[in-house]
């Protein structure tokens, strides 16, 4: 064996055998659309004017606020509250600016959940003045101070307060305990620290100077601005005195719960700045165990379909791709278990669907490899791979790239799950290109030396041209002798598109637009008319509903508190008795615009990126003909879903740009395959080049269309609810793309004058071999 093939041989056992080493002992992280659990957003906010009069915000003693580091500290405030709650796995993490991320696994209710979270749990101390007349009544038998405040006790009485004398900062500690001797219940026990013992004392000793009865003689513990607990001192306590060691209880009708998560609340500290939550996400596990088996039998189903298409297109050389598929899978598992990704539900879906993309590398060698042995006299199968390699690698690497530029996109400018998709779609490239390149040639470098295929050449798969290029040789055929027919047809059809967007507009999802989405599982058939109806008269009239195939329905609404939307379940439950929750989502309406912000500019971005990397493979002629017809997909692309009715949410976009990579790869290989005959020969006019890199690498588009179709088809026919959307953008996707590449690129490029670069302007990787 040679140096080169050995050393390919061995770096691909070193792969696949470290691969199989980390797939073996390191876990992979699902995310909670897959294992079920709760996600919220928060977003610190600076404090208010009213907070820093109550104290309760940071900066409340007059220094400013750094919002970094509030927001860190925020951070740290949180993860001990969880903790203390006792969710495995859980974990708090700080986001983009000023969000934090809280994923709580296996937590089904959202509501109790941000609550406990989103509390500032700013606990403060004061002296009581008096009972207040009104809300604004300020006037006081004492000479007038400053930051005083009329709340409601328990009772609703409404009292006078004096600015705090106490803080959370002088509390050590705080314990829930229950009195069962004396009948007062559950209490929550709180000690003080270091001059908070002196202050409590001193406190207590000036309240007890008021007569017995009278309301200065209590004092009022008020958390995030609501009394708590007002005790009277006791009458045993003398004037100026006060209650030494450092401890005092608050009572109240809690229960068990309450008074725990009181002193978890208390204890833990308060939150250095308020926040609020702006998304909200739950997710049931029966959806998350659905989705893991779902997208396991599309991976399933497609890789075997995908799979027997290549074999008998391909024979011998497509079963070693097949060999090369299965590690291709077994590389993309290790890489994301190594790296610590999550891999979330559209992360699951670009793992599947990058299986149909690691087809079109060992594809496009695997049509040069014929196109090497059709064009040579004595051309082995040997001799014509290792040809169709160094032919194909170029097309291969910008094809790639451009993907790996709209995953980039993906994971920089998008959020949440489908940022996961970004970093799936990825390493899946990645991944495809180790396999096609290193494993794949490995294989078929020792497969076609035997002697035994060298008897047998057809049996490889590369000693015939395929029925495709058969055909095509037979019939001859010239579309770009038009080329302005297909440009009028691709305008006709974004016309109707076009049509679509502006007559029945576009559904944006809550994700865009802000409001509350909620998947129910029901038991009994509901269909979506009866419970829009049911709605309506609930109150809730511009609720959209919708089936969601199988016994599932989807209620969307504008924002909602958690009273409205249980009003919402209960109106279900009516219908369906035993309806079960199995996703919930609630995204605030300053979070929607800047998602649908965010969108604007990764599509924007995505276009610009794809034009300046293709002006520099292909100057600017072909690069602007290309991102064109990236245009194209994506209008036509937004008018299937506008004139179907399906919703444009973060899903979508990661589709969309998923179809403007996908799009690339064929628009670079035609280009690569104009750019290489032109050289070639200078004298041909360019309409009868174009026609001529069409036909040629015709064969590649097909197959590895229908490749990519299979896993698709799997994926929407297996995914169910959102995968199947997905499933169907990208079959749509596929289509026009594959289209937009050969009859709206290359006739556009023709019409604007067939200007290519002089050989001198080609980077020398790309130039054709003396051999060829």
């Amino acid at each position: 064996m040679p140096g080169a093939p050995r050393i390919r041989a061995l770096i691909s056992l070193a792969v696949v055998a470290l691969s199989l080493a980390v797939a073996l002992t390191v876990p992979l992280q699902l995310g909670l659309d897959l294992r079920g659990g709760t996600q919220i957003v928060l977003e610190t906010r600076p404090p208010t004017s009213a907070d820093a009069q109550a104290g309760t915000g940071a900066g409340s003693d007059g220094g400013a606020v750094d919002p970094s580091g509030a927001t860190d500290r925020t951070v740290e405030v949180l993860r001990g509250r969880v903790d203390a709650l006792g969710v495995s796995e859980a974990t708090v993490v700080r986001s983009a600016g000023d969000r934090i991320v809280v994923e709580l696994p296996g937590v089904q209710d959202p509501r109790h959940a941000a609550d406990l979270l989103g509390r500032t749990a700013q606990l403060t101390v004061h002296p009581v003045l008096g009972i207040a007349a009104g809300p604004d009544d300020t006037s006081l038998p004492l000479p007038k101070r400053p930051h005083q405040q009329v709340l409601p006790d328990e009772s609703g009485a409404l009292l006078r307060l004096r600015a705090p004398a106490l803080t959370g900062a002088d509390i050590a500690s705080a314990d829930a305990l229950f009195d069962g001797e004396s009948g007062a219940g559950w209490h929550v026990a709180v000690g003080f620290r270091g001059a908070g013992r002196d202050g409590w004392a001193r406190l207590t000793g000036e309240a007890a100077c008021h007569p017995a009865g009278d309301a200065a003689r209590r004092v009022a513990i008020v958390l995030d601005g609501k009394v708590i607990s007002s005790p009277q001192v006791d009458p045993s306590v003398s004037c100026g005195s006060g209650i030494g060691g450092g401890a005092t209880r608050i009572n109240g009708s809690f229960d068990g719960t309450e008074a725990r998560e009181l002193a978890l609340l208390i204890e833990g500290g308060a939150l250095p700045v308020p926040v609020e939550t702006v998304e909200q996400r739950v997710v049931g596990p029966s959806l998350g165990a659905e989705a893991i088996r779902a997208g396991a039998w599309a991976a399933v189903v497609g890789t075997a379909l995908t799979a027997l298409f290549i074999c008998a297109a391909y024979r011998l050389m497509g079963v070693l791709a097949t060999i090369a598929l299965a590690c291709y899978g077994l590389i993309s598992y290790a890489a994301l278990a190594a790296v610590g990704a999550t891999l979330t539900l559209p992360g699951l879906a670009g793992f599947v669907l990058a299986i149909g993309m690691a087809v079109d590398a060992n594809v496009l060698v695997f049509e040069r490899a014929r196109e090497e042995h059709a064009g040579r006299a004595r051309a082995t199968p040997r001799s014509s791979l290792n040809a169709g390699f160094r032919g194909a690698f170029s097309a291969i690497a910008d094809s790639n790239v451009t993907t790996l530029i709209a995953a980039g996109l993906l994971f920089f400018l998008a959020s949440g799950p489908v940022r996961g998709f970004g970093v799936t779609l990825g390493i899946g490239v990645l991944a495809s290109m180790v396999s096609a390149l290193v494993v794949t040639r490995a294989l078929a470098e020792h497969t076609v030396g035997r002697p035994w295929a060298r008897r047998r050449p057809r049996l490889t798969g590369i000693a015939h041209t395929g029925h495709v290029r058969d055909g095509l040789r037979r019939w001859n055929p010239r579309p770009m002798r038009t080329p302005r027919r297909w440009l009028a047809g691709s305008a006709v059809a974004l016309v109707l598109a076009a049509s679509g967007v502006a007559a029945r507009g576009l559904d944006l999802g809550v994700e865009f637009t802000g409001g509350r989405l909620v998947e129910y599982a029901t038991t009994t058939p509901v269909t979506p008319d009866r419970l829009r109806d049911a709605l309506a008269e609930a109150g809730f009239p511009h609720a959209v509903v919708q089936g969601a195939g199988g016994d599932r329905v989807i209620v969307r609404t504008g924002p909602l508190t958690n009273a409205q939307a249980a009003s919402v379940s209960a109106v279900v439950k009516d219908l369906a008795p035993r309806a079960e929750t199995v996703r919930d989502e609630s995204i605030g309406p300053s979070l929607g615009r800047e998602l649908r912000r965010g969108a604007v500019i990764a599509l924007a971005v995505a276009l610009a990126a794809q034009l300046v990397y293709l002006a520099a493979r292909f100057r600017w002629l072909l690069g602007t003909s290309a991102v064109a017809a990236l245009a194209h997909d994506v209008v036509i692309l937004l008018g299937v879903f506008a004139w179907w009715g399906k919703p444009v949410d973060g899903v979508f976009l990661a589709a969309l740009l998923t179809v403007i990579g996908y799009s690339v790869n064929d628009s670079v290989v035609v280009f690569d395959r104009i750019r290489e005959l032109r050289r070639l020969d200078r004298t041909a006019p360019f309409s009868r080049t174009a026609d001529r890199a069409l036909l040629q690498t015709l064969p590649r588009t097909v197959n590895t269309g229908l490749g990519a179709a299979f896993v698709l088809t799997a994926l929407a026919v297996f995914g169910g609810g959102t995968l199947t959307d997905f499933a169907l953008a990208l079959l749509v996707g596929l289509a026009v793309g594959t289209y937009s590449s050969m009859f709206v690129a290359t006739p556009l490029a023709v019409e604007l004058g067939g200007r290519l670069p002089s050989e001198g302007d080609v980077p020398s990787s790309t130039r054709p071999s003396a051999e060829r």
